[in-house]
C-alpha cells in the first residue's frame, strides 16, 4: 500500500450504501420537519446516519425487511429534539435587530436623573415651581391648573413655559427631555 492511498472500512461502505439507498426519502422528510430549513435538514440527516454507524446492531436485524423504517424514526426523533431544544432557548436575534432596540435606562439611572430633576426644581421660583408641579408631574391640564392657582390659564402657560427654560439651563444633559 502506498502512502497516499486511503482504504475504506466495511462500515463506511456500508453508510455510503445506506446514503444511496435511503438519503433522499430521509432527507425529503427531514426537511419538511425543519420548516424547509436545508441546513437544518441536512445536519439531522448526517446525525442519523452517524446513529445508524453507531449501531449497526439495528441495521442488520432480521425483524425487517428494509432499514428505511429504522432510519425514519430516528430521523424523525433527532428533528422533534431539535424543535424542543430550539423552543427551549430564547431565539437568536441579529446585530440589525440588536441596533433598532430601544435602550432602557437601568434603576441606577432612572433614580439619579430622578433626584437631579428635584434638586433642579429646587431652584425655580415658587410660581413657576406650582406650575411646573401641577401640570407637568401631577397631568393637570392648564385650565385646571389655573383654577386651583387662581390665576389666567395663559399665565400658566407662561409660568411653564419659563419653568421649563430654566430647567434646560440647569439640566444641560437633559435639554432634549425638557422639550
Amino acid at each position: 500500500m502506498t502512502a497516499g492511498t486511503t482504504t475504506k472500512t466495511t462500515a463506511e461502505h456500508e453508510l455510503a450504501a445506506l446514503q444511496r439507498e435511503h438519503g433522499r426519502p430521509l432527507f425529503a422528510l427531514l426537511l419538511r420537519l425543519s420548516d424547509g430549513d436545508r441546513q437544518r435538514a441536512e445536519d439531522l440527516l448526517q446525525e442519523t446516519l452517524v446513529r445508524a454507524w453507531q449501531h449497526p446492531e439495528a441495521l442488520r436485524a432480521d425483524d425487517f425487511d428494509s432499514v428505511r423504517p429504522w432510519l425514519l424514526t430516528v430521523g424523525r426523533r433527532l428533528a422533534i429534539d431539535a424543535r424542543r431544544a430550539r423552543q427551549a432557548r430564547p431565539p437568536e436575534v441579529g446585530d440589525a435587530v440588536l441596533e433598532s432596540a430601544q435602550v432602557c435606562a437601568d434603576h441606577a439611572e432612572r433614580s439619579a436623573a430622578t433626584l437631579d430633576v428635584r434638586e433642579a426644581v429646587k431652584t425655580l421660583t415658587p410660581e413657576h415651581r406650582e406650575v411646573l408641579v401641577l401640570v407637568y408631574f401631577q397631568g393637570a391640564s392648564v385650565a385646571e391648573a389655573a383654577a386651583a392657582l387662581g390665576i389666567p390659564p395663559g399665565t400658566v402657560k407662561s409660568r411653564a413655559y419659563y419653568a421649563l427654560r430654566a430647567l434646560r439651563r440647569v439640566l444641560p444633559g437633559y435639554a432634549a427631555d425638557l422639550r
